[in-house]
């Protein structure tokens, strides 16, 4: 089985497990009790979130939470009252919540993308405006890959006096978080770190409403006894990003490289130019993306965003970029990272390619 579906969820680092073992079979006190074998649990916690934040902007909080999706969720609704401002291309965490503030009341504003899925910076200055509490934009899509002008629609916040919100999932370890953000949100499973744990990061005097009340960890922010087992996979996890850097960029850049040649019959959706590479959605007429997939079947590949590839429905993404139902329908994902080769890459195109053209052949 070749898996390139990096965007989903990424294979967890034999070094993040490592890490996470004897914490789960041996180390097992409440990270939160005041007992010697507590405080030591608490101490892997701490351990993993200084190095979860040697990716962040200097200062501020880092509050775990079970994921991006929590984390998205506590800023969202915890924000201040006023209008929110959000792009058509989010993530089903961003616009649901967006959703659920407008039948709350909430102003909710959604700007439009052009045929390269990039916001226009002129739409959001006559939409963030005073009265506007919230601007949430994603800094690389999920689906498409595009790298959005986040420090641009941060500075059109910060002019309103309105707080921004970067869901940076899946740029997180891979390209710099602006540091003009007022909130982050990040989750381990996407940098080689385990499900189930994700973290949330607020600007020095930040603090939104909390919607989980207990026991008051997290600063009170988040209550809930915290997994010293995830969390220190997700400091192995965001340590290994950084030590890695460099050579995890050029052996993505040396695979989509490769991905532009095996690939030359089909189009990219989205920005040529602004885009992690590592993520490839790419579309061919005559084709039906999920008979693709059932076609390939050992390939790993996606038709978009892992929350909503079940719905039936078109992908919201690719039809803000203005693509037609088919052209939608015809399109496929393709995500590799650090444990992908060559080798896999090439025997992946092969079995795509050909099921591609079988398909399209009258």
């Amino acid at each position: 089985m070749i898996y390139l579906d990096y965007q989903a969820t990424t294979p967890l680092a034999p070094e993040a497990f490592d890490a996470m073992a004897p914490l789960l079979r041996d180390q097992f006190a409440n990270p939160h009790s005041a007992h010697r074998l507590g405080r030591a649990a608490a101490a892997q916690v701490e351990a993993a979130r200084n190095a979860i934040a040697g990716l962040l902007p200097p200062g501020g909080q880092l509050i775990f939470t079970s994921g991006a999706t929590e984390a998205l969720n506590i800023a969202i609704q915890g924000a201040p009252p006023g209008g929110m401002v959000t792009i058509a291309t989010e993530h089903a965490a961003v616009l649901d919540t967006a959703e659920a503030m407008r039948r709350t009341g909430r102003d909710v504003t959604v700007l439009p993308v052009g045929p390269d899925g990039i916001v226009d910076l002129e739409a959001a200055a006559r939409a963030i405006v005073p009265g506007v509490a919230l601007v949430v934009a994603m800094l690389v899509n999920n689906e498409i890959g595009v790298i959005q002008p986040v420090a641009a629609l941060a500075d059109l916040a910060h002019r309103a006096g309105a707080l921004f919100l970067c869901d940076a999932v899946q740029g997180y370890g891979r390209i710099p978080i602006p540091s003009v953000c007022d909130m982050v949100a990040i989750s381990a499973h996407k940098i080689h770190g385990p499900k189930g744990v994700g973290a949330l990061w607020l600007r020095d005097g930040v603090r939104p409403t909390s919607l989980i009340h207990g026991g008051g960890q997290e600063g009170g922010l988040r209550s809930g006894t915290l997994s010293p087992a995830l969390c220190a996979g997700f400091g192995v996890a965001a340590r290994l990003m950084r030590e890695r850097a460099d050579s995890d960029r050029a052996h993505v850049e040396s695979l989509a490289a490769l991905a532009a040649t095996l690939f030359a019959d089909w189009t990219l959706n989205g920005s040529q130019t602004a885009r992690y590479r590592g993520n490839l959605n790419l579309r061919r007429d005559g084709i039906d993306g999920a008979r693709l997939l059932s076609d390939c079947r050992n390939v790993a590949f996606s038709l978009g965003s892992a929350c909503a590839s079940g719905s039936g429905r078109p992908s919201h993404v690719l039809r803000a970029l203005g693509l037609t139902d088919a052209q939608a329908r015809g399109s496929v994902r393709i995500g590799f990272g650090r444990y992908t080769s060559r080798e896999e890459l090439e025997r992946a195109a092969e079995a795509l390619n050909e099921a591609a053209a079988a398909q399209a052949a009258p």
